[in-house]
């Protein structure tokens, strides 16, 4: 605050620019109620940027309402700037509230959805309460947020609860500013507010009753599909194998985890290992899926895999089930068929689960937008997100230097969007693989909602994609008027850690490992290492040794496949037909291939590799999912004890794993532990990272991609490095955080360096 504040006497003025996740979360009522404290006149209303505040009054209590609007802000608001400008009084009598100012493109961060309060969940199970039993209940430090928005600024005609008007109770409460419930979007009671109803074969019936009778339903064995924030999830009692089984089979889900939702956190501790830290990520207003170790066996729930996904209930519905008699662990998956988006709308539901659900619990309150659960856990350096959505989007994920919005669509796996609007990178929800139409249609939705939500017209927006010709999203690209830049993927998953970050001229040594992305030579990349900075560029100086791929993405599928080229220079004289391979007649059509060199081609894919050694361990099934067979290695290797790394020498720029498969397919011949080989190959991939690193000691160590999802290699390289190591933290290592990282190469390259390293102008368009 000036010094000459205090010159201006004790009729000072202040108005203060308020920017962060400053909507939606019950901040105009903390400042009405704070200033009327300080016995301060002016109002404060929603504008485009934030919370804008004409303030009045001493000038002591304007300095302490100043302290007092960083200090004692609402738990769920991130004040990311407060600016103030001492302006001359206009004589207010009173402090109030206005309605919202709407005259510019809004640059506001939308609060993510927020789980019920503990005053909310007390007043839900007080049967002296009006709102007793609501499966509805909020207040302005609760409830939904961004799965109800329908446009900024944020006000109750703006959400998908204008169609409830207020009934006088509650309008009371809303008008009140001594009243929680002050200015809450979303509040309704069960006399004004929408309610759920059950439907099925037989089934009619509303409000409690319909919890009560789907609580029944879930304990007799019955798959749900229930209603939520963000969409329908699929339930059933984790408990009951044969519902387990069920719903596998009519979901086509082969062996992919199910996420589970205990009734409270002390039976979460009984599922899976949780830590202070861990159980802080559980608690938090995010309310993710977290990833732990399983204390307890449920048969089905994750077959072949030692960590459950746990979730704990965020919506007053999941309380009042649990209340109801529902079963004390919960199967909780999204509401799909194999591959396809979440449901989110209740026709769609209701056409697309039909033969999946035997029952479905409707919420009448529309979703704005489909947002699946957010997936989490925590690693060396803290929390890791594997998959943003629900309490993380469209939160602010990095600053980006760009006047111009930048719209970055990411890949065609795990897809994500990232939206730039004034220098903010804005994140989307996970969206999913493209190779489906229906997901497809979602990604478009997504990117046309996000530029509608802040008003970015598309023919000024710079678009950024991967530089795969083929992908749907480098394809969907061309469908922009303005500056288009490809981006290559694996500069993009680096520069997502340095756009993170804020470090644009740092010089780092990078390391993108993952399945596959489109190289810069036509070629399959996916073991590259990087030197240079945002800025200068990142220079490919290293890289996996060159294998051959039989089958392209076939060989993504089935390690026995991607085995077959790796091991074409390392496997001489070896009958990987008989025990203790035994690999199936795939792998010998596949070694036939790369003979003939017929549909093979080259990569450089550490993802392959990976699934390489899965394959020499066991693993000689299809994947019934992405990174499975590189999880079940992960897996197995936790259970051995600490093995010597192999040798996995860097020779000129190729880092050579022949040395390495040579030993592994010895050890394996020899009857060693596959625990052991498995944990001596993490040993080696981690080894060789800091070995190739050693040359530019003082840099950064920046790694992302999918492989870099494996908590035992990430525990290993943060043994080595410390505080060195750097990684992703507001967007998934994966594909779905390489949007923020085309966004971050596309604003370098639109300003004018060099796009040979950073990102390069799409053919035809006007630089």
């Amino acid at each position: 605050m000036s010094p000459q504040a205090s010159l201006r006497g004790p009729a000072a003025a202040l108005k203060i620019q308020i920017a962060g996740v400053v909507q939606g979360v019950g901040f105009r009522p903390f400042v009405y109620r704070l200033a009327l404290a300080h016995d301060l006149r002016g109002w404060v209303l929603n504008g485009e940027d934030g919370v804008v505040i004409h303030a009045e009054g001493a000038t002591q209590d304007l300095e302490a309402f100043v302290r007092g609007l960083q200090a004692q802000a609402p738990p769920a608001a991130q004040i990311v700037s407060l600016d103030t400008a001492w302006i001359d009084g206009e004589g207010f009598a009173s402090f109030e509230i206005r309605a919202s100012a709407s005259t510019a493109p809004p640059t506001v961060r939308i609060s993510p959805d927020l789980p019920v309060c503990e005053q909310c969940r007390r007043e839900l199970f007080d049967s002296t309460d009006r709102r007793f039993a609501y499966p509805y209940i909020n207040c302005t430090n609760c409830g939904p947020r961004y799965s109800i928005v329908l446009e900024l600024p944020y006000d109750r005609a703006r959400t998908t609860m204008r169609d409830w008007p207020l009934c006088e109770p509650c309008r009371r409460e809303y008008l009140d500013p001594n009243d929680r419930r002050f200015h809450a979007q979303p509040v309704a009671c069960e006399v004004c507010g929408p309610t759920y109803r059950l439907r099925g074969p037989g089934l009619v019936a509303r409000a409690d009753e319909a919890i009560a009778q789907a609580a029944g339903l879930l304990g007799a064995g019955a798959i749900l599909a229930v209603k939520g924030i963000g969409g329908y999830h699929l339930a059933c009692d984790a408990q009951n194998e044969r519902a387990v089984a069920a719903l596998r089979e009519r979901k086509y889900r082969k062996e992919r985890p199910f996420a589970l939702m205990p009734r409270d956190l002390a039976l979460a501790r009984k599922l899976i290992e949780l830590d202070a830290e861990a159980e802080r990520l559980l608690a938090s207003t995010a309310r993710p899926i977290v990833l732990g170790l399983a204390r307890r066996c449920l048969e089905g729930v994750a077959p072949d895999n030692r960590e459950y996904g746990v979730v704990l209930p965020y919506a007053p519905l999941h309380h009042l089930l649990f209340a109801a008699g529902a079963p004390s662990v919960l199967v909780m998956t999204s509401a799909n068929r194999s591959s396809e988006p979440i449901a989110y709308l209740d026709d769609d539901a209701f056409a697309s689960l039909d033969g999946i659900a035997d029952a479905f619990l409707a919420g009448e309150r529309p979703i704005a937008r489909r947002i699946d659960d957010s997936i989490a856990r925590v690693g060396p350096q803290g929390p890791v997100i594997l998959r943003r959505g629900r309490g993380l989007a469209p939160q602010a994920v990095a600053e980006i230097p760009s006047h111009k919005p930048i719209l970055a669509l990411g890949a065609d796996l795990k897809n994500a969007l990232t939206l730039v609007v004034d220098g903010v990178a804005f994140g989307s929800q996970h969206i999913g693989d493209l190779d489906q139409y229906a997901v497809r249609a979602a990604f478009e939705a997504t990117a046309r909602d996000l530029c509608a939500m802040y008003e970015v017209e598309t023919n000024e927006l710079i678009v950024a994609f991967d530089a795969h010709p083929a992908y749907y999203s480098s394809e969907f690209a061309k469908s922009f008027a303005g500056e288009r830049f490809a981006v290559q993927h694996h500069r993009a998953h680096i520069a997502s850690v340095l756009a993170e970050r804020g470090a644009w001229d740092e010089p780092v040594t990078g390391f993108a490992f993952d399945g596959t992305g489109y190289g810069d030579d036509g070629t399959i990349w996916g073991g590259e290492v990087f030197s240079g900075s945002l800025r200068s560029g990142l220079r490919r100086v290293a890289h996996l040794r060159t294998a051959a791929l039989p089958g392209g993405d076939a060989a993504a599928r089935f390690p026995v496949q991607a085995a077959a080229g790796f091991l074409a220079e390392a496997g001489d004289g070896v009958a990987f037909d008989r025990p203790p391979f035994e690999f199936p007649e795939r792998f010998a059509r596949a070694r036939a291939l790369v003979a003939s060199g017929v549909r093979t081609f080259a990569t450089t894919s550490m993802g392959r590799l990976f699934d390489t050694v899965a394959a020499l361990l066991g693993f000689v099934r299809e994947q019934t999912f992405e990174g499975q067979a590189a999880m079940w290695l992960e897996h197995v290797a936790r259970e051995g004890v600490a093995a010597s790394p192999y040798d996995f020498p860097s020779v000129g720029e190729e880092l050579d794993y022949r040395p390495l498969l040579r030993a592994v397919i010895a050890d394996r011949l020899a009857g060693r532990p596959v625990a052991q080989i498995a944990r001596g190959f993490h040993g080696a991939v981690a080894q060789a990272i800091v070995a190739s690193a050693a040359g530019f000691a003082a840099r950064p160590l920046v790694v992302s991609g999918g492989v870099f999802q494996n908590s035992l290699l990430v525990e290993l390289l943060h043994q080595a490095c410390g505080d060195r190591l750097w990684m992703n933290r507001s967007v998934p290592p994966n594909d779905g955080g390489i949007s923020l990282g085309q966004a971050a190469l596309a604003s370098v390259a639109a300003a004018g360096a060099s796009p040979s390293v950073t990102a390069r102008a799409a053919q035809g368009v006007a630089r």
